[in-house]
């Protein structure tokens, strides 16, 4: 029996390119069909024949609103993971409480204005709130001085870093980024599409600041990495942040996590716990869910020692030490 010929070995095929087209290749001819350009033209113009992930107006549909959920949550996920985000300290405030030289700014033009104008019941009224939201922009420098306190922290414990979190808004929360910024860390904006034009504040670090489109998957972000919530005063978007964890903790529905309510005076007007505690509609365990702190180092402290009461240090015990007094905002 002869032996078999060897086979030539073949060159190999372009990547991408054939030496003849496949017959999908070439349009029907219009000697063939005169209208089949036409009709072709139209079919490719049609959003149906649209890639889903290009249609933009399918994605925006009411019927794949459970895609877009999953996107709300994918993109952001993934890159805190990239940026080894895995342990956050959620802070949360006023928008309103700005920084105390803006805040002076605002009660003197107001002054000025009502002095002209005396007799102008909603230049006094504007003048009172002005003149409160001075008062509270003590907390504009706690906020700040926190961030630094945390970020500081972490050159001392890396492997286990912790990184500042807020809503990417401006007051209380552009206050933790701020510090945390000056103090050379990367920290996070949450940030939320809104009816109106809106702005991050420039203090996150910009491959950390997300936009997301809706509430829910936002407040799963803030609690999936959270070791921590700290509240300073606020308005309806601070307390439905604050209410919502505390209620989650209630029920287990996630595991215990420190809550720090800063300004007790504040808090102790906006709701009472004792007296939910007395009407019976909520448990004495339940008050003891959060309790109060009024500068940095107490909330710091607090959250330090809630840690090592659970047997499961935040850090490890030379890492746990707290650094000196933040220096000058300026």
């Amino acid at each position: 029996m002869e032996p078999l010929k060897k086979t030539a070995i073949p060159r190999p095929p372009h990547p991408s390119q054939r030496r003849e087209p496949l017959p999908w290749q070439r349009p029907k001819p219009v000697e063939e069909e005169p209208d089949a350009q036409q009709r072709i033209q139209a079919i490719l113009e049609s959003p149906t024949y649209r890639e889903a992930d290009e249609d933009v107006e399918f994605l925006q549909s009411g019927d794949a609103r459970g895609v877009r959920l999953q996107l709300d949550y994918l993109k952001p996920h993934l890159l805190l993971n990239r940026h080894n985000v895995q342990r956050t300290i959620v802070v949360f405030g006023g928008t309103r409480i700005q920084e105390p030289e803006a805040a002076k700014r605002k009660v003197e033009a107001l002054r000025m204005a009502q002095a002209a104008d005396p007799h102008n019941r909603e230049l006094t009224h504007r003048l009172t709130i002005a003149e409160r939201l001075l008062a509270k922009s003590e907390y504009y420098d706690v906020a700040r001085a926190f961030g630094r306190l945390v970020a500081r922290c972490n050159k001392m414990a890396e492997a286990q870093r912790l990184v500042v979190m807020t809503g990417g808004g401006p007051g209380i929360m552009e206050a933790a980024n701020r510090g945390a910024h000056e103090a050379g860390a990367e920290t996070v904006g949450l940030n939320i599409h809104l009816a109106h034009e809106q702005y991050p504040n420039p203090y996150i670090t910009p491959e950390l600041c997300f936009r997301f489109h809706y509430f829910a998957i936002r407040k799963l972000h803030f609690l999936l990495r959270a070791k921590a919530l700290v509240a300073f005063p606020g308005g309806y978007g601070t307390l439905d942040e604050l209410f919502e964890t505390l209620a989650l903790v209630q029920t287990r529905t996630i595991r215990p996590v420190p809550v720090v309510l800063v300004g007790e005076r504040f808090w102790q007007q906006v709701f009472n716990a004792d007296f939910l505690v007395e009407e019976g509609v909520i448990d004495p365990e339940d008050r003891e869910l959060f309790w109060f702190a009024e500068t940095a180092e107490e909330i710091w402290e607090g959250i330090l020692e809630w840690y090592d009461r659970s047997g499961e240090p935040l850090f490890s015990p030379v890492a746990a030490q707290v650094p000196g007094h933040a220096e000058s905002d300026t």
